[in-house]
């Protein structure tokens, strides 16, 4: 009895660690929150300038971009899939728009353009992956070469430009006094996802196909089909990404949005998306934007040279995807017999 009644006395320890590890990984949000909040305060050291209400809306526009693609792409991974195509996919579909542009295109018009071609990107990513049967990370590195190679073929060395001026307001208007209108609708889509992904059948199903998509095919879910439909959103918004960005630089190059993949992926499982598939939550996508962009700002404050920010995106995907493992593993090993 006295045995018996100590034993879990001797558990207490453990146990609390162990618990102490859950409570860690079950809010990563909000070492998330603590992070943006250190950076916020580094860069407002960092520079006078940083706080007024007109600079911290102009950086913005470093990261909503990418932002947007991030919350579709959010969809992809989660259910066990990834889409290495988005920046080809900006690419292809500012191409278009400024081929369109020289016909004398109108500003409406432009931004359907933009957003059928990433449709159309998306809808062509999902039908190789679904359809076809190809390996997703196969697939959308095909898709990859051949949207931004086609993008190449029709610009060569030029450039397209002589938007209309209406048309620059997707990337450079204001709403509601300083908020740009790319954070805005960042906010407005945000929303519209947190609910897809967490308050509807479809969110739930994509996380069960991330889960075990063997059981979710016998489960009567139409894995092939909601697949599909992820990469079609995730090619819809690079689509609404290009006519954002395009707008806001005012002109086309087949280099545009070059390496963007690597920025959203990380942004993505930066927000605690597990890259396996099956768990992840668009707040923590949301923030992992606010931090990606809060970082790329401190280093442009600092003047950091563009590849120094490339090593340290590519050093935070690589962190964010190896302490998990190890926290796993320290679990394991903590965890009583």
């Amino acid at each position: 009895m006295t045995i018996e009644a100590s034993a879990p006395a001797f558990r207490t320890i453990p146990d609390r660690l162990h618990g102490r590890w859950r409570a860690l990984a079950g809010s990563w949000e909000a070492l998330l929150l603590g992070v943006a909040a250190t950076i916020f305060v580094a860069d407002a050291l960092a520079s006078p300038y940083f706080l007024d209400l007109t600079n911290l809306s102009d950086a913005t526009f470093t990261f909503t971009e990418k932002a947007i693609v991030a919350l579709a792409m959010a969809f992809v991974i989660v259910a066990g899939e990834i889409d290495l195509s988005v920046g080809g996919t900006i690419a292809l579909a500012s191409t278009a728009m400024g081929a369109a542009a020289q016909t004398g295109a109108g500003t409406a018009e432009l931004v359907g353009v933009g957003l059928a071609v990433g449709a159309a990107c998306g809808l062509f990513n999902g039908f190789l992956v679904a359809r076809v049967g190809l390996p997703s990370i196969v697939a959308t590195i095909g898709t990859m070469s051949l949207y931004r190679g086609i993008s190449y073929l029709v610009l060569g060395d030029t450039v397209y430009n002589g938007y209309p001026d209406s048309f620059g307001f997707f990337g450079q208007g204001y709403v509601w006094g300083v908020l740009s209108f790319e954070f805005a609708s960042f906010g407005l889509l945000a929303v519209l996802a947190g609910i897809v992904l967490h308050r509807t059948t479809f969110g739930r199903a994509v996380r069960a196909i991330g889960n075990n998509p063997f059981a979710a095919r016998f489960s009567g879910l139409r894995v092939e089909r909601i697949r599909g439909v992820a990469f079609l959103l995730t090619g819809l918004a690079a689509g609404l990404a290009a006519v954002m960005l395009t707008a806001r630089l005012g002109s086309t190059r087949p280099s545009i949005a070059l390496g963007w993949e690597l920025d959203i992926v990380t942004i993505v499982v930066l927000g605690g998306v597990n890259i396996q598939g099956g768990a992840g939550t668009i707040p923590g996508v949301v923030i992992a934007a606010l931090v990606m962009g809060l970082v790329t700002t401190g280093l442009g404050l600092l003047n950091v040279p563009g590849i120094i920010m490339s090593i340290v995106v590519g050093a935070m995907l690589i962190a964010v995807i190896t302490l998990p493992i190890l926290a796993r593993r320290l679990l394991h090993r903590r965890k009583p017999a």
